[in-house]
């Protein structure tokens, strides 16, 4: 899968929380915001969960 690149500006406070949230789950904040908006597309239906085997 090819990866487009971008900015992403949000606030000091937001960026440490996301940090910190990154590193309790072992990923990269890129990695934890790519993870965050992959849950948020599925949940609204506006992309199927790949993860997920249907029987």
């Amino acid at each position: 899968m090819k990866k487009k690149s971008f900015v992403v500006r949000i606030d000091e406070d937001t960026f440490k929380l996301l940090e910190k949230w990154a590193q309790d789950e072992f990923r990269s904040v890129n990695g934890q915001i790519e993870f965050l908006l992959h849950e948020a597309l599925v949940k609204s239906k506006r992309k199927k969960d790949n993860a997920k085997k249907e029987d």
